[in-house]
């Protein structure tokens, strides 16, 4: 399959976007030696409106949809995206061309005095977008006061030293590719957090037409995990919940191996109930779906109801 002779990657524009960005356009040139990778910035809904909580302004596709429409279009290659930002379910002609390895999948606590989650003061102010975090907060802690904060990573960390929060909760992933994981008072393990199908991954969209940009894209594509990916995605997309329903997934994959085990959560808003399970096997796709039956039976399909109400 011969290589395209230069390759258009859409992008959000936020200094953490860029950053990803740019890490995947030195990794396909140095992949391909005298390709011509170029960036180009998009600006989406979910950067521009701010002053709202994401599940009340549609959750889904704020930070997909518009680059989707120039990749679509034509006018891009390719999108880099969090996929935990990605919808399960992707529009006709397109698809996920490339997983590049994953970086740190768990929550990071940053606190204004440098406490650790369980010395926060009774009653601490904690700023999260995520109902998946606030829900799993409230349940370690029912005395926080969970209030939402939106921005890009950089727009959080200012509002945590400049206003009176006490703590933010973030994406380690997002501090470690900006060089500022050292800033996390706490990173949250799975027993105390477990993170959002995806965290940590990128997503780099390609149209299904597309095989010469998915061949260039071959050279960053990480199997391990994509395996690790499919099997979250496949538990959110049975499930059938989006950022407004507090669900929780992680795979974990032994390196050369091929069974992976699969940690799920649904919970209620508050934190006061939550249905969890794993299942471990072979198939991505057939675990996934396997771990999401068993929470709906168990329990978790009157709390995505009472979500969606």
């Amino acid at each position: 399959m011969a290589f395209p002779e230069r390759i258009v990657i859409g992008t959000r524009g936020s200094t953490l976007a860029r950053t990803q960005t740019a890490w995947v356009v030195a990794a396909l040139k140095g992949g391909h030696p005298g390709l011509d990778v170029r960036e180009q910035v998009i600006s989406t809904t979910g950067d521009r409106r701010t002053d709202r909580p994401l599940p009340e302004i549609g959750g889904k596709g704020l930070f997909t949809a518009e680059l989707e429409t120039a990749l679509l279009d034509g006018d891009i290659d390719a999108a880099v995206h969090s996929m935990k930002d990605l919808p399960t379910e992707l529009p006709d002609g397109l698809c996920v061309g490339a997983i590049p390895a994953r970086e740190s999948p768990f929550d990071a606590l940053i606190s204004a005095d440098g406490v650790l989650l369980r010395d926060l003061p009774r009653g601490a102010k904690v700023g999260t977008s995520s109902r998946r975090r606030e829900a799993q907060l409230l349940a370690a802690r029912p005395d926080l006061r969970i209030e939402s904060i939106r921005g890009n990573l950089d727009t959080r960390i200012r509002k945590l030293h400049q206003d009176d929060w006490d703590a933010i909760v973030v994406a380690a992933a997002g501090l470690a590719r900006l060089g500022r994981l050292e800033e996390a008072t706490e990173v949250l393990t799975p027993e105390k957090m477990l993170p959002a199908v995806g965290q940590g991954a990128l997503a780099i969209q390609t149209r299904v037409d597309d095989d010469s940009t998915a061949a260039a894209l071959a050279v960053i594509h990480d199997a391990h995990a994509a395996r690790g990916v499919a099997a979250e995605r496949a538990f959110l997309h049975a499930l059938g919940g989006g950022c407004h329903v507090p669900i929780a997934g992680l795979a974990e994959v032994a390196v050369g191996k091929d069974a992976l085990a699969l940690r799920g959560l649904v919970a209620a808003p508050d934190g006061t109930r939550d249905v969890r399970g794993s299942r471990t096997g072979d198939s991505p796709e057939d675990v996934g779906r396997q771990l999401a039956q068993d929470l709906l039976d168990r329990g978790a399909a009157a709390l995505l109801a009472e979500a969606d109400a």
